[in-house]
């Protein structure tokens, strides 16, 4: 299984479109569902510990899932 860094590194580089049009799903308490959703735009960098966004630093093990429209492309076993 690949690391949540493997796959948004491989998403960056390989994709034509880089990190644009995908959704990483997040933990974050105190918002509705416990859930937010950051935009592969708002992600600066994908450092070793953590997705450095514009706004926020999101370590690895907020992350539930990553998605591109309907297909996931990483999800967090249970």
């Amino acid at each position: 299984m690949s690391t949540i860094r493997e796959v948004l590194n491989k998403i960056r580089w390989t994709f034509p479109e880089g990190l644009n049009g995908i959704e990483v799903v997040i933990v974050h308490r105190g918002v509705p569902g416990n859930r937010k959703v950051i935009r592969g735009e708002e992600i600066r960098d994908v450092a070793p510990r953590a997705i450095i966004c514009e706004d926020a630093v999101i370590p690895y093990h907020r992350v539930l899932c990553i998605r591109k429209g309907e297909e996931i492309l990483w999800r967090r076993p249970k």
